[in-house]
């Protein structure tokens, strides 16, 4: 049976690990980032790689920083034929990689070389592309740049956001590292080198980057919201509120009114007017404060007051 260490903290990571769990690959060690604080309590929370552990009773490594660990050490003396990680969330020292017996893989997200990095899915949407993909590729020392062993192509629709693209590449990428692992074990695919060339980076989103800009394009903002969609949000200041925006729709209008500006409303309804003069519909939105609600219930309470032409954006402010 193939020994496998897994690497790995998101849900995205839970459904891979669950593929090889399902296919009998017999995991030794699961490696997961520290719980983790959130809400206003900050109370701590296990990953969902944590959870999946414990309710397998696999032994668990949850270090703050893997590199020079004691973890490490007992990592490496497992000795297991694949090393396997699957937005693992830390660098991975080179010992480490090269302590299994036959290959460190990792399930990517993305079309490799085109976005390296921790945000791949985010920035796949935000820059509007209409594909993206999943990669198997051999680790190295340097971030996502080892040669690739297998790829498969997902589609992204204009109804999809961050949420339900994370949900498509999952099940793309567990079901393609199933069907890879063999032939990485009997060395039947020639993998294929990186184009440097072609390399663009997907850092992960800063607080910064968070932020819309209603200067830019409807299609743009429409792209911004959707890849932030549903976490962390993207936000604006919005009728004097700091607001949270999930879900919108570009639509034509006929209009000189300035970026940031009410184009209509009505009882299930706000258009906003964007940097390229087309309209921003709000679809679902989050007040400071509030539950995410819908539009209807948004202009029913806290939105009962805006009117047609009214600035709801201060599009001077950076």
């Amino acid at each position: 049976m193939t020994s496998v260490i897994f690497l790995g903290t998101p849900d995205f990571s839970a459904t891979v690990l669950n593929g090889l769990l399902k296919a009998n690959y017999d995991i030794k060690a699961i490696v997961t980032q520290p719980d983790k604080p959130v809400g206003r309590k900050q109370k701590l929370q296990k990953s969902p790689v944590k959870l999946i552990a414990e309710q397998e009773n696999i032994k668990l490594y949850q270090p703050a920083k893997l590199s020079g660990s004691e973890e490490v050490e007992e990592l490496k003396a497992l000795n297991v034929d694949l090393i396997i990680t699957a937005a693992f969330g830390q660098f991975l020292p080179t010992s480490f990689l090269n302590s299994a017996k036959v290959a460190a893989i990792n399930v990517h997200g993305s079309l490799l070389p085109k976005y390296r990095g921790g945000a791949p899915i985010q920035w796949s949407i935000m820059n509007g592309d209409k594909e993206t993909g999943i990669t198997i590729m051999y680790m190295v020392k340097a971030m996502d740049a080892g040669d690739i062993i297998s790829q498969v192509k997902v589609p992204i629709t204009l109804d999809d956001d961050n949420g339900s693209v994370f949900d498509k590449m999952a099940i793309a990428g567990r079901d393609l590292l199933i069907e890879t692992i063999p032939h990485i074990l009997d060395d039947t695919i020639k993998p294929i080198k990186q184009d440097e060339d072609k390399v663009v980076f997907s850092p992960n989103i800063s607080k910064e980057q968070e932020k819309l800009d209603f200067n830019q394009s409807a299609e743009q903002i429409f792209n911004h919201i959707r890849a932030l969609s549903p976490e962390p949000g993207a936000w604006e200041m919005f009728n004097g509120q700091r607001t949270k925006f999930y879900k919108s729709e570009v639509v034509d209008i006929d209009t000189d009114q300035s970026a940031g500006t009410v184009y209509e409303t009505g009882k299930r309804k706000l258009v906003i007017v964007a940097g390229d003069k087309k309209g921003l519909s709000i679809k679902k939105i989050q007040p400071a404060g509030k539950k995410v609600m819908d539009i209807a219930n948004y202009m029913n309470g806290l939105g009962n007051n805006l009117k047609k032409g009214q600035v709801v954006v201060n599009t001077n402010e950076k």
